[in-house]
């Protein structure tokens, strides 16, 4: 997963901030216009586009010039990046757990050997 970590922190880069999380919520309903987009957000467009910009530099959305409207679609392969990272760390910490349950499991049956007469 290491060959990855470039990919997954620039997600999680993306991510970090509530407006682009808003604006990958909002495209997870279908494609839309960034002038569309903007108006749910008290900012400007400029500033809007910074998020727009950062989300696209993530791969996390696409966007599509036709005539004077662009229009933001989101990658959901893209999403799949955290997924997998996810994935990864849940399997490790369940390998952990199981571990310390193992481990006081076996514990616990050590004691009670110990303990008898």
């Amino acid at each position: 997963m290491a060959q990855y970590s470039a990919e997954v922190d620039g997600v999680f880069v993306a991510l970090a901030d509530p407006t682009r999380r808003e604006v990958i919520r909002r495209l997870g309903r279908g494609p839309t216009s960034v002038g569309e987009l903007a108006r749910e957000f008290p900012m400007t467009l400029p500033s809007f586009m910074k998020h727009v910009r950062t989300l696209e530099d993530s791969g996390l959305i696409r966007t599509a010039k036709r005539g004077r409207v662009r229009t933001c679609t989101l990658d959901r392969d893209r999403l799949a990046v955290v997924d997998d990272w996810l994935t990864e760390q849940r399997r490790v910490w369940e390998e952990r757990t199981d571990r310390l349950d193992s481990f006081v499991t076996g514990h616990q049956a050590q004691q009670k050997k110990e303990e008898q007469p």
